[in-house]
């Protein structure tokens, strides 16, 4: 029975299997019984479309923006999008690009992101980025035009379920069958997107709902707190445990930047004496790199990993994957016999790859607070002498000391041309300005970056996630968007690049402030390492881009965004400077070795 329809019984109208009180009235269209409101029966129900009621429970549920690309199936919700104002139309080439922009937006804003993309390819288009949004847990709604109900079954041009395609990488998926549904269905989306752990959840749209009008109870909003902090026996278990350890170190994670922990993590570094790595995926800022017990970023080379870690004796994880890798390696990063302490929201993580000592599904920055009085209390003065001693000790190898290495190892190569990228990431640091928010995602060219960009704040730094390419020029903007009067400047790799080329329309279109630094080494250069590395061959085949040479000037030009060439060294800081300086979206071209005598 459709979801407008029914069939009138003396004191009662069935309605999909639910009775309801006789007020309601009948109108005979033909040969069809459509319901039609009696307003004094039913208070706070709206009568409203489902194209209306979508947009307008988007907007009750706090998301301002929309990104999408729309095709016919979505011209339903097109068409009443200006009855909105409030909620602001992000348009986008491509829908990797608009669901790699509701990605930047919702990680930099902590917020719920809305994406719409178009029917069965417009979804496998955005799959690639709906996988970065997974890893990065961000709390997207997204929803595509689905055929009506009824015509998919005759197999038209686009159609195929989108559901199944969607729910790999969704924390649920879902088709609306009803316009009567879509408060509940919306509702739940949010609520579950939401939800630690956060993720994206997707909903399909047949255009039968879209067009239905219906009498809705709009309904209201829920959010879970879930800042849960541990039990008082298990605080008080971590308590002694920390206590207990000589040479403890802590792997600092990107939950500690999504929940503002990083004065809660400083105190228990100092308490402890603890130095602190940031964790081997740089999804996002995770602990104040200029502070004297930060010991820089752990790689996810294995082996490097474990020379790092043997000198202590105790790893404790705050709301970090614990030591994610990349390509196989025989040798486990973790030491034989490490004890392990695991700290993160996300309940999957806790003691998937390694034995976990003490593993506690909770708010990190709760947890934190909660456990810190206990250690003031606990921590004797001789402890308190040896962690002072230990932070000390730090000093030669922490990351302030790193970044003068960097620095000095950058310097003399200021010389040579092709530009160096070891140059290129150091002129960068230094043209930043204090509050600029990097994204990076340039791979082997940055590979020097976090040792000369600092991360200060939670919001400073956004890079990779799940090791799909095509975050970084879409993300970009979205982190404009979410935080607005800070300058945004994108490190991107050319290979990379090209993955979200698109997304240079949309920050001309909107006049973004993004400075998008494109270090082109004319390949893909960690390919060509692998397979020098693993494979033992430098027959390089599909691993060069230079017949003919791609020319990012043009590209950006041809869309909006001012763009120049870098070839010489020397230039490399004034056109940083100048393009930083502009306040709208500039593109800088820099032509840097390649690693392989070109």
């Amino acid at each position: 029975m459709a979801a407008n329809k029914g069939r009138e019984i003396p004191g009662l109208l069935f309605f999909q299997g639910r009775d309801l009180p006789s007020g309601l009235a009948v109108k005979r269209s033909g040969a069809r019984l459509d319901w039609a409101s009696v307003s004094d029966t039913l208070p706070g129900m709206t009568r409203l479309t489902g194209r209306s009621a979508f947009l307008r429970l988007l907007i009750e549920e706090g998301v301002s923006h929309l990104f999408g690309n729309p095709g016919t199936t979505e011209l339903p919700i097109m068409e009443v999008v200006p009855d909105y104002p409030q909620l602001q139309f992000v348009l986008g080439l491509h829908e990797s690009v608009v669901v790699g922009m509701a990605d930047g937006y919702a990680r930099a804003s902590n917020r719920l992101a809305a994406a719409n993309v178009h029917v069965a390819p417009g979804l496998g288009n955005a799959m690639g980025a709906l996988y970065n949004a997974k890893f990065s847990g961000s709390p997207i709604i997204l929803t595509a035009g689905q055929q009506e109900q009824g015509h998919g079954l005759l197999e038209p041009l686009l159609y195929a379920p989108l559901v199944p395609v969607a729910q790999p990488f969704v924390k649920w998926a879902v088709e609306v069958t009803r316009a009567e549904d879509l408060p509940l269905v919306m509702h739940r989306a949010a609520k579950v997107a939401l939800t630690p752990p956060t993720g994206p959840v997707f909903i399909s749209l047949p255009g039968d709902v879209l067009e239905e009008e219906a009498e809705l109870e709009l309904g209201a909003s829920t959010r879970v707190d879930a800042r849960m902090r541990p039990s008082d026996t298990a605080l008080a278990m971590l308590a002694r445990r920390l206590l207990a350890a000589k040479n403890p170190v802590i792997l600092a994670g990107h939950e500690l930047g999504v929940h503002d922990a990083f004065a809660e993590a400083v105190a228990l570094t100092e308490l402890l004496g603890a130095g602190v790595f940031h964790q081997t995926v740089p999804y996002a800022a995770q602990f104040p790199s200029e502070h004297p017990a930060c010991l820089g970023a752990l790689t996810r080379n294995q082996k490097a990993v474990r020379a790092a870690l043997e000198p202590f004796d105790l790893l404790v994880c705050l709301g970090a994957d614990l030591l994610r890798m990349s390509v196989y390696s025989p040798v486990d990063p973790l030491p034989p016999g490490m004890p392990v302490i695991h700290v993160s929201e996300r309940e999957w993580e806790l003691g998937k790859n390694q034995p976990t000592e003490i593993a506690i599904q909770a708010n990190v920055k709760e947890t934190l607070a909660a456990l810190l009085p206990l250690l003031r209390t606990q921590r004797s003065a001789g402890a308190a002498s040896q962690a002072a001693q230990r932070l000390a000790a730090l000093a030669p190898r922490n990351w302030s000391a790193q970044q003068g290495r960097a620095r000095i190892a950058a310097l003399e190569a200021a010389e040579e041309t092709p530009i160096d990228p070891r140059f290129l990431m150091l002129r960068i640091a230094e043209a930043l300005p204090r509050e600029a928010v990097v994204v990076e995602e340039a791979l082997t060219s940055s590979l020097t970056l976090p040792a000369l960009v600092p991360q200060r704040d939670p919001k400073s730094y956004f890079g990779l996630a799940s090791g799909g390419l095509g975050f970084a020029l879409p993300g970009a903007v979205g982190a404009a968007l979410a935080l607005p009067g800070r300058p945004i400047v994108a490190v991107v790799g050319d290979g990379a690049a090209l993955y979200g080329i698109q997304a240079l329309w949309t920050a001309a279109h909107l006049k973004l402030p993004i400075t998008y630094v494109i270090a082109n080494n004319r390949s893909y250069r960690i390919l060509k390492e692998r397979l020098v590395s693993m494979r033992k061959s430098e027959r390089f085949v599909g691993m060069d881009l230079r017949d003919p040479e791609i020319d990012f000037v043009s590209l950006a030009r041809s869309m909006g965004v001012a763009a120049r060439r870098v070839v010489d060294p020397q230039d490399v800081a004034p056109a940083l400077r100048e393009a930083m300086r502009d306040g709208g979206p500039q593109l800088v071209e820099v032509m840097i070795a390649d690693g392989f005598g070109g």
